[in-house]
């Protein structure tokens, strides 16, 4: 049985489909075991959903936006 390390380390793979078939049955039998590699591996494919999500392009003026808003929190904070 693959350690929570080993696990860990073959997660992105696991995720995007890039395992051996017989490396695929270790992380599948270390998930059924492991309540914490699941919820890593829960993690893993909600980040990899938000990522998806987020549009492409980052929308005009956000920079500006985020500097203004670091502005208002240093001035808050004096």
């Amino acid at each position: 049985m693959l350690t929570c390390k080993e696990q860990v380390a073959r997660s992105s793979d696991y995720l995007d489909g890039q395992l051996s078939f017989r490396e695929k049955l270790m992380v599948r039998h270390h998930l059924m075991f492991c309540r914490n590699c699941r919820r890593f591996i829960r993690q893993m494919r909600l980040m990899q959903a938000t990522l998806r999500a987020m549009p492409q392009k980052p929308e005009e003026g956000v920079d500006a936006l985020a500097e203004q808003l670091a502005e208002l929190l240093r001035k808050d904070r004096s």
